[in-house]
């Protein structure tokens, strides 16, 4: 096969000159792609099959080896106290293992082992009888459910129940009915879940609503968005984390309105998130340093030589950045110390950034991580900030997979019901709340047309 050189090339038509150079183009360019992964660009990791063998660059020889490391704090389980077994038997030798002699008495302080099993599983069934009365009149006159009673056949514990299931664990319509048939003797069926899936969205509407409304008061947001459907509509579930609680919305629209809707045009906090541009008219910035390593990775990966350099030379004061990083989050150095040390650090990465030389490519992202180079270090300015949006990307992450597995919701209504769901399960589990029982009192507040618990206590 003849090797196409400039010599080539120029021996060629005005014409031929211009395609074959068209095609070389974009032959270079389908080479970028194929060559992106997780390492090297902002592909989440879900994208790549779970069985493909990674690229020899990226085999490194374990440091360590798997499993537990030696000198590690033992992990076991702790037995409850004696008053909160359902049953104690003592277990007493008849007589001695040597001699065959008749043992009596008791041990003062016996071998303890407790054995925890699920009792049978039984829905608790209440029917009311709703009398109907005639007067002397000639009217009749019903009897009134009690306040707080739902008009449907499901219970606050069980809607919320099967919420968890179709959301948190993942099962679908038909697999979250077949579980209440076969667990619990409860008939079901997907349409029913749809009712229950409906029911809960409108009660959980109010905390959504009292966590959105809170969110253009925090002083530092994360953010991200991962492509879904919503029936045959390209939709995105947004996510917003807080120190202490996490919003999703899903949305048809992946523009600045979305972020305009939820921190509200004049948001003065920290935003940090990744250096998509719907995200740069809202207050001060923190590009995350995650994707900024996977750009870098994308230089090495490059052809070109001087790309592949420059980010080698951009890794080695990034690895000692977050080194550095490290010992703060430990608390093993101080901050002040840290900001100091962060000093040539950052001279280093920008003086790198200003002179970047390379392919096209390579000299847009040097221009544009140097323009907007303030946006790189908010985090060693302002405590409380990050480095990364890892924080948001795992809150994601269980969205994720969900999505694989149920392909995206088919309406607005299952939409509402996701990120409300999504926004309560997250919440809870930053707050080391009992998510089961937060839908169970919210709803039962719904149905007695109460206030429903705050997620924003102690906020």
């Amino acid at each position: 096969m003849e090797i196409i050189t400039e010599e080539l090339i120029a021996s060629q038509s005005p014409e031929a000159q211009m395609i074959i150079r068209l095609l070389l183009a974009e032959i270079a360019q389908l080479k970028a792609q194929l060559a992106q992964n997780s390492r090297n660009s902002s592909k989440p990791p879900s994208s790549e099959h779970p069985h493909a063998k990674p690229s020899k660059q990226a085999i490194k020889k374990a440091r360590r080896k798997a499993g537990g490391q030696p000198g590690h704090s033992k992990h076991e389980r702790s037995l409850v106290s004696v008053d909160q077994c359902s049953e104690m038997i003592s277990c007493k030798p008849t007589q001695c293992r040597r001699c065959g002699e008749a043992l009596s008495g008791t041990d003062s302080d016996p071998l303890r082992h407790q054995v925890w099993e699920i009792p049978e599983i039984k829905a608790s069934i209440t029917e009311y009888q709703l009398h109907r009365l005639r007067c002397s009149c000639g009217k009749t006159t019903c009897g009134e459910l009690p306040a707080g009673v739902p008009l449907g056949a499901a219970g606050p514990r069980l809607i919320a129940l099967s919420s968890l299931l179709m959301v948190c664990f993942r099962l679908s319509k038909r697999r979250c009915a077949l579980f209440l048939e076969q667990i619990l003797g409860q008939q079901a069926s997907a349409a029913w879940m749809v009712k229950l899936q409906n029911r809960a969205s409108e009660a959980l509407q109010p905390s959504y609503r009292e966590l959105q409304q809170a969110l253009p008061r925090q002083a530092v947001v994360q953010g991200d968005e991962s492509p879904t459907k919503e029936g045959p509509i390209k939709a995105w579930t947004w996510t917003f984390v807080t120190r202490r609680f996490t919003l999703f919305a899903c949305r048809t629209s992946r523009k600045a309105e979305v972020v305009r809707e939820f921190l509200g045009p004049a948001y003065s906090g920290i935003l940090n998130c990744d250096r998509a541009k719907m995200y740069w008219a809202f207050g001060r910035l923190q590009w995350c340093w995650a994707h900024l390593i996977r750009d870098f990775q994308s230089l090495i990966d490059r052809p070109c030589s001087v790309s592949k350099r420059l980010g080698r030379d951009l890794q080695r004061p990034t690895r000692a950045m977050f080194e550095l990083w490290k010992r703060v989050r430990d608390g093993s150095l101080e901050r002040l110390e840290f900001q100091k040390q962060m000093i040539p650090i950052r001279s280093q990465i920008e003086a790198l950034l200003l002179r970047g030389k390379g392919d096209r490519k390579t000299r847009g992202l040097c221009a544009e991580l140097w323009k907007y180079r303030t946006r790189l270090w908010t985090f060693v300015e302002e405590e409380g900030v990050e480095p990364t949006n890892n924080a948001a990307e795992r809150a994601l992450r269980p969205f994720v997979i969900w999505r694989k597995i149920c392909f995206g919701t088919q309406s607005a209504a299952g939409s509402r019901f996701l990120e409300r769901m999504l926004t309560i399960i997250e919440t809870c589990r930053q707050q080391k709340r009992n998510c089961l029982d937060y839908l169970s009192q919210t709803l039962k507040a719904h149905f007695g047309k109460q206030t429903p618990p705050s997620l924003l206590a102690g906020v």
